[in-house]
């Protein structure tokens, strides 16, 4: 059953990242997994696009999209240039898996367009999680209260990266990427079902503890299934690779 308020990505499951030293993406050379993980995000071979099966891609919401942000309410520390700037790299990033987007300052229309996401920091719209992508609304939610937190636990810790990677991933729900995926690394993943079970990683190793492992814009095996989930491809039998 589609559940049109989409699972957002948790903050807890990030603050037990957040919280620790270093982070993945701002280490590179630093641990002997950055050369693979490089690779998982640049690669999508054949039979990595696995979910957790906790729901089903679809197309998009349109065949167009314009997201229009609102930077009323955002934490002090985010400019609204900072923001529209992440918008627009997370956007022009699904963009590659054939529809169109593109992002806005509010415009103030009062009855939206069709193709309108409107773009928000709301406690309520992210039931106080990192982020929330409600398909019924046309809405992404930002959650100011959980980089507030965030923050709190690790103040020297660049909250432009995590903003970028909520983005990602709640913009991705809109471009019709629904189900989340078991590749650690990609910027649709969970790190575990809350079962005990957890993502993988392409050497079969353990993600280590207190890293973030998770891309913070989309990866190929993400564009893979936006593309499949918009029928512009099937998803790959051969692999494919980002570029």
């Amino acid at each position: 059953m589609l559940n049109n308020t989409m699972h957002p990505l948790m903050w807890n499951q990030l603050l037990s990242v957040m919280s620790g030293v270093v982070l993945a993406f701002g280490s590179v050379g630093c641990f002997a997994f950055d050369s693979l993980r490089d690779q998982e995000i640049k690669q999508c071979l054949s039979g990595e696009v696995v979910t957790w099966g906790d729901n089903q891609d679809m197309p998009a919401v349109s065949s167009k999209l314009v997201f229009s942000y609102s930077h009323v309410g955002s934490p002090d520390w985010f400019s609204e240039s900072q923001v529209v700037d992440a918008l627009t790299r997370s956007a022009n990033a699904w963009s590659v898996c054939g529809i169109s987007a593109s992002v806005e300052r509010n415009s103030q229309v009062v009855t939206p367009p069709k193709e309108v996401i409107q773009v928000r920091w709301s406690e309520e719209g992210s039931q106080h999680n990192f982020g929330l992508a409600n398909l019924s609304n046309r809405t992404l939610n930002l959650g100011p209260a959980a980089f507030t937190l965030l923050r709190t636990r690790n103040p020297v810790h660049d909250a432009r990266q995590t903003l970028q990677m909520v983005i990602s991933h709640e913009m991705g729900h809109l471009f019709g990427v629904m189900a989340h995926s078991r590749r650690c690394v990609d910027v649709t993943s969970y790190y575990d079902n809350g079962k005990g079970q957890q993502c993988s990683i392409r050497d079969g190793s353990m993600r280590p503890p207190g890293i973030e492992y998770r891309s913070t814009l989309l990866t190929a095996c993400d564009i893979e299934r936006c593309k499949a989930a918009n029928g512009f491809t099937t998803v790959p039998s051969a692999g494919t690779v980002l570029r």
